[in-house]
């Protein structure tokens, strides 16, 4: 059983993160983490140092559960100033800046600002890493830790050499977020019933954020998802075709992005049997984390072509099926290393991809041993999460 000291003051960490709104996997890295933080560190004091993008509902569904949590946004600035008076002040107060979990070392050019002109200690919570990401600033962490395997070996291959570099899962896996009153009035009006239905999530090969942001079209990556977007898919449709005809189960079309909607009315609404049809429901609208675990905390399982919808449901009990391809970069290795490479298909191997669809049907067929499989991840990713809090704990000891 580790000892820590009593800290005579509260350490105070700067969370740089909250990195995207239109994806409900990067809404939920940051209430992942200050989750861990409240549970393993509970005298610290947290700043969440967000993208300007961050919503007023956002905001809101973060005060809901944490209601002491101050927000600010900006950057610094040449002369190592916030670009405005609250930031200023956060990194001026702060004893250790955290950076969440992420695609990559997301904010590393604010990392870097910090390091020069405050001097003060950083570590890392949970990233990919697909080389390109300022090794030498990652050298300077207190720890780092990725939250695949894949990227761990590639940070040791580029020299990376922060003091303790380790797999440690993404911080979405320590999500609890809830919105019931949502999540029950949405199940009511569409005669979703608790433990009957499963969650199925669409995906095209690489997010088409035209649609979304102000952007233009990318005319290689829209070729692509064309092309492939009927091979990502039929398996996911077959598997709905047996879970409702053999097992009399609902299956949920619901999005993590917010592009998502349209793909999977397209993909799997528009393709479905008549028969299947009805007992299958589509989710017209974007929604935020807190709903949406309140729903997949209701079904008896999901699957689908996303990552982080995956993970919410792993670390809250629920079975989930990741299929993944290499426009994904590596994180979905991460399957593996918390034991469930069983649920883990990669859709450019033709070989896997035949064995998708069989998988659903046995993980919906089998609720007990699905259950007992995920408990057993769950765990392992819980005692690896409480290692990493640890760790920052121990560093905050140290500086104050």
């Amino acid at each position: 059983m580790l000892k820590f000291r009593e800290f005579k003051v509260s350490p105070k960490v700067l969370l740089r993160s909250s990195w995207q709104v239109v994806n409900i996997g990067d809404i939920a890295h940051t209430p992942g983490v200050l989750a861990l933080i409240e549970k393993y560190i509970p005298e610290a004091e947290v700043i969440l140092w967000a993208e300007s993008d961050i919503t007023q509902e956002i905001m809101d569904m973060e005060h809901k559960r944490f209601p002491k949590l101050r927000i600010v946004k900006g950057t610094i600035t040449e002369d190592g100033k916030g670009s405005n008076e609250e930031l200023d002040k956060a990194i001026r107060w702060c004893d250790f800046l955290l950076h969440g979990s992420g695609p990559s070392f997301v904010a590393r050019m604010d990392v870097k600002a910090f390091v020069k002109h405050t001097g003060k200690p950083f570590g890392v919570f949970g990233i990919t890493y697909a080389g390109s990401q300022e090794p030498e600033l990652l050298s300077q962490a207190k720890f780092v830790y990725f939250r695949d395997s894949v990227s761990l070996e590639a940070a040791k291959k580029d020299g990376v050499n922060s003091p303790v570099m380790e797999f440690g899962p993404d911080g979405a896996f320590a999500v609890d977020l809830r919105n019931d009153d949502k999540a029950l009035a949405f199940m009511e009006d569409n005669n979703l019933e608790e433990g009957k239905f499963l969650c199925c999530i669409p995906r095209l090969r690489t997010t088409p954020y035209w649609r979304l942001v102000d952007r233009p079209i990318d005319p290689q990556k829209n070729d692509w998802n064309n092309k492939m977007k009927e091979h990502d898919h039929a398996q996911l449709r077959e598997a709905i075709i047996n879970i409702v005809r053999k097992l009399q189960l609902k299956v949920f079309i619901c999005p993590e992005d917010a592009s998502q909607m349209a793909v999977g009315k397209e993909m799997i609404i528009d393709k479905l049997p008549e028969d299947v049809l009805s007992n299958v429901v589509w989710r017209e609208n974007f929604w935020l984390p807190d709903e949406a675990l309140s729903i997949y905390t209701r079904s008896a399982g999901l699957f689908g072509n996303e990552m982080h919808s995956p993970i919410m449901c792993i670390g809250n009990g629920i079975p989930a099926i990741v299929c993944r391809w290499a426009e994904q970069t590596s994180k979905g290795y991460m399957w593996r290393d918390i034991g469930l490479d069983e649920w883990l298909f990669d859709m450019d191997n033709e070989e896997e991809v035949v064995q998708v669809a069989p998988a659903i049907f046995e993980l919906a067929s089998n609720p007990i041993e699905a259950k007992e499989k995920v408990a057993e991840a769950q765990a392992y990713v819980q005692k690896l999460q409480r290692e990493m809090t640890y760790t920052l704990r121990a560093e905050l000891e140290k500086v104050l």
